[in-house]
């Protein structure tokens, strides 16, 4: 079992940025997949960033406007946010797999305005 908390969100007006960490009860360094995915407002949930075995994905929205990262000293998983829009607006969740078990955290807002 592994806890996941987000924090990091908040309001900020279109352009602005924000950084998102999530922080994991136990080590996550054997992780096959550190996630980020988002719901927004009349959407399904989409992924935002994906760390895989294989190299790092962004969704095609990201457009070069967000980095995540990883630290396992501190188990935590970055998503760093820029360029913000208020398309972006919605709840960001954090999700990691192991041992072939998907976690997930409750996620943290972003609300951008115009």
């Amino acid at each position: 079992q592994v806890q996941l908390v987000e924090s990091g969100g908040g309001s900020v007006q279109a352009g602005g940025s924000l950084k998102l960490s999530c922080t994991a009860s136990r080590s996550i360094s054997a992780a096959s997949e550190l996630n980020w995915y988002r719901t927004v407002p009349g959407k399904t949930r989409e992924a935002v960033a994906r760390i895989l075995e294989r190299g790092t994905k962004y969704g095609e929205f990201v457009k070069g406007r967000f980095t995540v990262s990883r630290d396992n000293d501190r188990n935590t998983v970055e998503l760093q946010l820029t360029s913000l829009e208020p398309e972006d607006t919605g709840l960001y969740q954090c999700s990691v797999v192991l041992g072939a078990r998907p976690f997930w955290g409750r996620g943290t807002q972003v609300t951008v305005s115009s």
